[in-house]
């Protein structure tokens, strides 16, 4: 008797003239080499456009053979929708300054089945804005393009601060390299943490960093040394929070408290959250917090200790105050979490 093969998720991706080849291949990689314990593929990604197959310029000197049309979307699980530089034919894109979507394009995305994921990377957000799906919805894009989309845009909420904003079956991503940071929170959201961490590995890239993170805007820098008690010392450092961070992360089951690690990084509490906030988006509490439930998540995934030992190493002390930050973070308890990823031996 054959066996049965389970169904893949089918991501379709969206492209139209003057794509970015680099957009194209971030969810054919990332989604493309998923796999479960048994090796097999997770994901089957496919690449379409509006007007049919055939031959799509990018916004370079490279051109792509797609061999799908638009009515790939009615068996999306998926749709993702990437930048495009270029107008389409009647003048009409709402990515080069036009709100509406044109009629090609807005055929396309009414096929789409009720129930589809939508995915955008970096000004792909200005298409799902303008078919009005982004309506009163979180979501983010380059943060060059923030002040035109909110001008466009004025019923979505946006947050031009973010890497990515995840709102269940609407995602939106910032610049280009963030739609990394986004496919690979979607591997980590259907399939835990482990997988997620074999894909990014594989792709040698960070295998997290949060949508709350902050994006890299250019802000002015003003000139001087730090003053005050330990100035040298935050000055070898760069006056940056990194080092730090990566000291807490070595420390996570102790009780790490905001003085100390200011004291760590050589500044003032004051000075410090300043900082630590604009490099991450974050303060050092919620960042603190965020580790402590990811590395959580590990140990649920890859272990069996008790729940009362997660708790310890990860520095929420008891069960109880776990349950609470998991489930606040995760919409599920730790068992729950555990019982959906926690992976064969």
């Amino acid at each position: 008797m054959a066996q049965h093969t389970p169904r893949r998720h089918r991501v379709a991706v969206l492209i139209r003239p003057g794509f970015i080849p680099f957009e194209l291949g971030i969810p054919h990689r990332i989604f493309g080499i998923a796999r479960d314990a048994e090796l097999r593929p997770l994901y089957e990604v496919v690449t379409c456009t509006p007007g049919g197959p055939g031959l799509v310029r990018s916004d370079s000197d490279v051109l792509v053979q797609v061999e799908h049309g638009p009515e790939v979307l009615e068996t999306a699980d998926t749709v993702v929708v990437p930048a495009s530089h270029t107008s389409g034919p009647d003048g009409t894109d709402p990515a080069g300054g036009d709100p509406r979507l044109e009629p090609e394009l807005a055929a396309a995305l009414a096929r789409i089945r009720p129930g589809a994921r939508l995915m955008s990377i970096c000004t792909g957000a200005f298409v799902l804005a303008a078919a009005g799906l982004l309506d009163g919805r979180p979501a983010t894009t380059h943060w060059s393009e923030s002040d035109r989309f909110r001008r466009l845009y004025p019923r979505v909420e946006l947050d031009p601060d973010v890497l990515y904003t995840d709102d269940g079956d609407v995602l939106t991503s910032a610049g280009v390299a963030s739609g990394v940071d986004l496919c690979l929170h979607v591997v980590r959201r259907d399939h835990g943490t482990a997988v997620a961490q074999d894909v990014a590995r594989r792709t040698v890239v960070p295998p997290h960093r949060d949508g709350g993170q902050a994006q890299y805007i250019r802000r002015p820098v003003v000139a001087g040394r730090v003053a005050g008690p330990g100035a040298d010392a935050a000055q070898a450092r760069g006056a940056g929070t990194a080092a730090t961070r990566a000291w807490a992360l070595d420390r996570l089951n102790e009780p790490l408290t905001l003085a100390a690690m200011a004291r760590h990084a050589a500044m003032s509490v004051r000075t410090f959250t300043r900082r630590f906030r604009d490099e991450t988006g974050e303060s050092p509490a919620q960042w603190l917090t965020r580790q402590r439930v990811e590395h959580a998540r590990t140990l649920l995934e890859s272990t069996m200790l008790p729940v009362e030992q997660v708790a310890r190493r990860c520095g929420f002390g008891t069960a109880q105050s776990l349950r609470a930050h998991v489930q606040a973070a995760l919409g599920v308890t730790p068992s729950a979490y555990r019982r959906t990823f926690r992976r064969a031996a």
